[in-house]
């Protein structure tokens, strides 16, 4: 009796353990990296507060005011004002909402075209060469000055298609993911090298499944791990390319205040309202540290080789 009594608390301490999934192992590695951690909160609470703050700190952030124009960070102000007295903190929590925007658009194009090219020239022979030939030439063209070109010669046009700030906005998602997506490419084509000489994926073939069903359901599921890395560090680029191209005055209209075109507005003013210039660049460098802090994290939680150190 006193043997059957031990075996039953173990027999049901077994019975009731916990299911453990890929995804909830991920999560238990992700949250053990402390950087990880600290750019997940960082990005949560500038998400939350560019999304919810407008509506708490309902400030017009294109109201003229000359009266308090250049105020420093003040209780009215919390951010301060720029040479016309539009409120800053206004200014930037609206700015973060496009560049934020921008940033996961922009990524979204690059994926989805980096994953589509990465899959088919590693799973058929015949794609390879011309697919990845075609990624080098890619690779090789100067991507800033690319941009300034394609930017220029249809900004007008679609401006006067679709408006002035949803036409440039289109138009910079498109073009800085339509230019970033061959290291994504060249990722996702060596995992599918890879997984497509494992076991499971010849048993598919060898059953007759057809290939596209084969790619589809077989082999690209278990690349999806170097995509979402791959996918957060993108989300960083995008957001940087963007502040660039605002910065030079060739990303979006002056009424539209993203942090990059804050950037350019107020860098006639440094030297006198040099907040004006801080809360953008701030807010960039958060983001984007955040969001690679956020990539060490998922890299070493989705890497097999890492997972149980």
């Amino acid at each position: 009796m006193s043997v059957q009594s031990e075996a039953i608390p173990q027999l049901t301490a077994v019975t009731t353990r916990k299911y453990r999934t890929l995804w909830g192992d991920v999560w238990v590695k992700f949250r053990k990296h402390r950087l990880a951690m600290i750019g997940l909160t960082i990005l949560t609470i500038i998400i939350l507060g560019v999304l919810i703050g407008p509506f708490i700190y309902a400030e017009d952030p294109e109201y003229i005011d000359f009266a308090v124009a250049n105020l420093a960070p003040n209780a009215e102000h919390p951010f301060g004002t720029d040479n016309l007295g539009r409120d800053q903190l206004a200014r930037n929590l609206t700015g973060g909402r496009i560049s934020i925007a921008v940033g996961i658009t922009a990524m979204l194009i690059s994926m989805t075209v980096g994953s589509l090219v990465g899959s088919l020239a590693g799973y058929y022979p015949k794609l390879d060469g011309p697919l990845m030939r075609f990624t080098d030439m890619m690779l090789a063209l100067p991507i800033l000055p690319l941009l300034l070109v394609i930017i220029l010669l249809f900004r007008d046009s679609l401006r006067t298609v679709f408006g002035p700030e949803t036409g440039i906005f289109l138009l910079i998602v498109f073009v800085i993911g339509i230019l970033n997506w061959m290291p994504t490419s060249r990722v996702v084509r060596a995992s599918v090298l890879s997984i497509k000489e494992k076991e499971f994926v010849e048993a598919a073939v060898s059953i007759g499944t057809q290939q596209h069903i084969v790619l589809a359901k077989h082999v690209f599921p278990n690349v999806l791990s170097p995509i979402i890395v791959a996918a957060t560090l993108s989300v960083a680029s995008a957001i940087l390319t963007e502040s660039a191209l605002s910065f030079l005055g060739l990303g979006f209209p002056s009424d539209v205040p993203t942090w990059g075109r804050l950037l350019f507005d107020g860098k006639d003013f440094l030297t006198f309202t040099p907040w004006v210039v801080i809360w953008p660049g701030l807010f960039i460098s958060l983001v984007v540290l955040g969001i690679n802090f956020m990539g060490d994290g998922l890299r070493d939680a989705l890497d097999p080789r890492l997972r149980d150190r």
